[in-house]
């Protein structure tokens, strides 16, 4: 089996850079915020959350409080917990 890689360089203007920093931002966020939410869950219940409750958690109770997360695609918060939890 061969296999081919190729490898690409982005070039992007300051405004893409902030702006790509501010997605990377809001879904270090999220994930963060869904590794405490699921431990203290755990903790108090013995169940696992999953990838939707995590999600309509956190547009209830964490968007409306940080208002840098209607800044970004809502897809940044909603993979980082997607991804959180297909890893834990």
């Amino acid at each position: 089996m061969c296999r081919k890689s190729i490898k690409t360089k982005l070039k992007v203007n300051n405004k893409q850079k902030t702006l790509l920093a501010k997605h990377a931002g809001v879904a270090r966020h999220a994930y963060n915020w869904g590794l405490a939410t699921c431990i203290s869950e755990y903790q108090e219940t013995k169940k696992r959350l999953s990838a939707i409750t995590l999600h309509k958690r956190l547009v209830a109770e964490v968007k409306s409080q940080n208002p840098w997360y209607y800044e970004v695609s809502k897809c940044a918060p909603r993979a980082s917990l997607k991804r959180f939890r297909e890893r834990v």
